[in-house]
C-alpha cells in the first residue's frame, strides 16, 4: 500500500492530475480494459473515463484499439514517462531565454542586509564612497556617530570629497562639525534621536547610531529608495539654514 501511494504521489509531481494517476495505475494493474472496468476499479465515473482517457492518450502514456467498436485501452511502456520528460525540458529550453529576459527587465531585485558594530557600520559608509560624483542624502544626522566612530570620518569625507561625492544633510541643532562638500539644514534639537537615514543609489541604509551595539539595516530597492527620497526632499523644503 505504501509503494503504491509512493508511485502516486511521483506520478502527479511528473504532472499528472490525481485521476490521471488513478487511471494509469489501474492500467498498469489490470492490463488491456474497457472503460467501465477501469471506472470499477479506480472508483470513478464512467463518464469522467473518457475525459481522462483523452488527456493521457495525448500525453502518450495509454493507447487504445477498437474490438466490436468498443475502445479497450492499455498503458504503455512506463520507459514513456522519460520521453514525457525529455520533450518537457526541450520545450522549456526553448522558451527559458525569453522567460530570463522578461526575468531581468521586469523584476526589481530586493536585499535586505543586516550589520552590527563599528566594523558592520564601515562596510555600509565605505558602500556609499563606490558611487562616484553621486549624491548622499542623510536624514537625522546623529552626533552620536562621532562617538561611535571618532575616528573614522575624517578619512571619510577625504576620500568621498575625492571622489567628488555631494552629501545633503538633515541634521539637529547640535551636530556642531564642519561636512565639506556638504549642504546641511537643520531641524529642532527635540526631533533629535540616535536613527539616521542614509539615501545613496538605490539604497537606504537605517543606521542605529546606539553607543553601545550600533548597528544598520540596508534595503536595496529603487522603489523603497525613490520613496525616502521624496520623504527627504519635503523635510529638507521645511529644514532652515543655519543663520
Amino acid at each position: 500500500m505504501l509503494m503504491f501511494m509512493e508511485l502516486r504521489e511521483m506520478l502527479e509531481e511528473m504532472g499528472l492530475t490525481e485521476m490521471e494517476t488513478k487511471v494509469y495505475l489501474a492500467l498498469l494493474e489490470l492490463g488491456p480494459s474497457l472503460a467501465g472496468r477501469i471506472s470499477r476499479k479506480t472508483g470513478i465515473h464512467r463518464r469522467n473515463i473518457y475525459d481522462i482517457t483523452e488527456r493521457l492518450i495525448k500525453k502518450g502514456l495509454i493507447g487504445y484499439i477498437l474490438k466490436n467498436n468498443r475502445r479497450v485501452f492499455e498503458a504503455v511502456n512506463p520507459e514513456r514517462f522519460l520521453d514525457v520528460i525529455k520533450e518537457r525540458e526541450e520545450s522549456f529550453l526553448e522558451v527559458l531565454p525569453r522567460l530570463k529576459m522578461l526575468y531581468e527587465k521586469t523584476k526589481e531585485k530586493q536585499e535586505t542586509n543586516f550589520y552590527s558594530g563599528k566594523e558592520g557600520l564601515r562596510s555600509v559608509f565605505e558602500d556609499q564612497l563606490d558611487d562616484k560624483n553621486g549624491e548622499i542624502l542623510i536624514l537625522g544626522a546623529s552626533k552620536n556617530a562621532f562617538e561611535v566612530l571618532p575616528f573614522y570620518f575624517k578619512w571619510y569625507d577625504q576620500l568621498r570629497v575625492k571622489r567628488k561625492i555631494k552629501v545633503k544633510i538633515i541634521a539637529s541643532e547640535n551636530l556642531g562639525k564642519n561636512v565639506p562638500l556638504s549642504e546641511i539644514r537643520y531641524i529642532p534639537e527635540k526631533y533629535a534621536n540616535p536613527l539616521a537615514v542614509n539615501i545613496y543609489k538605490d539604497k537606504v541604509a537605517l543606521i542605529f547610531w546606539k553607543k553601545e551595539n550600533p548597528f544598520a539595516v540596508v534595503i536595496k530597492e529603487k522603489e523603497v529608495a525613490d520613496s525616502y527620497k521624496n520623504y527627504f526632499d519635503l523635510v529638507w523644503k521645511i529644514a532652515r539654514r543655519r543663520e
